[in-house]
């Protein structure tokens, strides 16, 4: 950009959704006309995290334990969701950048078919067995008594969940990042208002509880898969399914699902970590575990706005790739880690000058604000490092190439993190400070490991 003068007016331009050539355009143009609506769609993401923490915090500790125990299982749905919205992302944005428009739609037909058998069966068996997988881990009877219908109408719900995550994903590969922002703000903004009034009621209407909040999510999304759907099929944008898209291409299938082999590896491993983690969290009772689950919450609200900026970059890349213009998609990725960083580093400040205050928020109780202020303080060491590897791994996913990032968390999350929690927790009797330590420790080493290998150069080469 030339001044500082034209940033409120592109920024402005971004949030109205002014539909560009990114292979063309200026990268730093181009990398807040991309960010700016993704940072707002995960903004709102993260809002909706801490008022729905806030809402159901106020339920107790055991409605606190079954969301937590929830969404580490919930992650593994997401990770589907994540990784069809990967191969979305980053087919429609090839397409996009060698100008096949038709092709682009036909595309997203595929991918709205594959994910929607996905998320129809994953609903049926996690809806069928909630009560055993919250068991299984490690809810006391309590939390299954007070949570189990939360769990089941959030696992009925998963249709919605996914079809956000993919439509969404194909919406940023297509630039058309303001659509998937509206789409998400629509979603949370309906779940932010329908939460207090399902759970606690409203005069003379009783609330449902905790699973009031579990309805709230699913009306709410629902309602955003509607509007993308609208505009998919209402022909008005560059990304569009008509009448001729309206067919299954087996080869189109098979390629989707082995991009998104990659990126549902991604999610599942981390998931997995993340799984074993919450699970020796829950060996240190309910108050470590609401602690843990409110420290996650608040620093959702700074990484998903990060990923959001870090989406710029998988954008950026798979549409230059089909321009072929390599160069361009190299130094678009360096551009975006650097304010990655930038970010992340004013949120660490932020982080240790207000983190108890933050967690005090949420609850009254002393020794979960203790246990979720020190997470904060600890996990935020590593934030620069976070910003970085962010930016890396979404740089290779937009490329296509899901499968290196896949190796790496196999590597940092699994033959690392898991045992050295382990380890540090119970072992060496750190308790919940050794998972918080392992969490900031491995994630910085996953980052600089992404960033030597993206410089390597591989990610050019892939073809989809």
């Amino acid at each position: 950009m030339s001044s500082r003068t034209e940033l409120l007016p592109l920024i402005w331009s971004a949030i109205k959704g002014q539909e560009q050539d990114y292979t063309r355009l200026s990268l730093k143009k181009s990398i807040v006309l991309l960010a700016t609506p993704m940072i707002l769609e995960m903004l709102m993401e993260s809002l909706f995290a801490i008022v729905d923490i806030f809402f159901v915090g106020r339920l107790g500790s055991a409605a606190l334990a079954t969301v937590g125990l929830t969404e580490s299982v919930l992650m593994i749905i997401y990770s589907v969701g994540m990784g069809i919205s990967m191969a979305g992302t980053a087919m429609v944005a090839r397409r996009i950048g060698e100008k096949k428009v038709k092709q682009a739609g036909s595309t997203t037909f595929q991918l709205l078919a594959t994910g929607a058998v996905l998320a129809i069966a994953m609903g049926a068996v996690t809806f069928i067995w909630a009560d055993d997988i919250l068991r299984l881990m490690g809810a006391s009877e309590e939390v299954i008594s007070i949570g189990l219908s939360y769990a089941r109408i959030i696992f009925a719900g998963n249709l919605a969940i996914i079809l956000l995550f993919l439509i969404n994903g194909a919406f940023r590969g297509a630039g058309q990042p303001h659509l998937a922002m509206r789409a998400l703000w629509i979603s949370n903004g309906i779940n932010i208002v329908l939460d207090p009034l399902l759970i606690f009621g409203i005069g003379s209407i009783e609330g449902l509880g905790l699973a009031g909040a579990a309805w709230a999510t699913t009306i709410g999304r629902s309602i955003g898969v509607v509007y993308q759907l609208y505009h998919l099929f209402n022909g008005k944008h560059v990304l569009k399914i008509t009448t001729e898209n309206l067919k299954l291409k087996w080869k189109t299938v098979m390629k989707i699902l082995r991009i998104s082999a990659g990126g549902m590896g991604q999610f599942m491993i981390e998931t997995a970590s993340w799984i074993f983690l919450t699970r020796i969290t829950a060996e240190f009772g309910s108050n470590a575990l609401a602690g843990y689950t409110i420290a996650f919450r608040v620093i959702m609200f700074t990484l998903l706005p990060a990923w959001g900026l870090s989406s710029a970059a998988a954008t950026l890349v798979g549409q230059n790739l089909g321009a072929n213009k390599p160069r361009r998609a190299e130094i678009s990725v360096w551009l975006t880690a650097r304010y990655n960083m930038i970010f992340l580093g004013l949120a660490t400040a932020a982080f240790f000058l207000f983190g108890k205050h933050l967690a005090s928020f949420f609850t009254p109780d002393p020794e979960v604000v203790a246990i979720a202020s020190e997470g904060l303080k600890i996990i935020t060491l590593g934030y620069i490092f976070f910003g970085l590897g962010m930016v890396m791994v979404q740089a290779f996913n937009g490329a296509g190439d899901t499968k290196t990032p896949a190796w790496i968390n196999v590597f940092v999350l699994w033959l690392i993190e898991i045992p050295l929690a382990y380890l540090l927790a119970l072992y060496w009797n750190l308790g919940i400070t050794g998972i918080f330590i392992t969490i900031a420790f491995c994630h910085s080493f996953h980052s600089v490991i992404s960033w030597w290998l993206f410089k390597k150069g591989r990610w050019k080469t892939v073809k989809i």
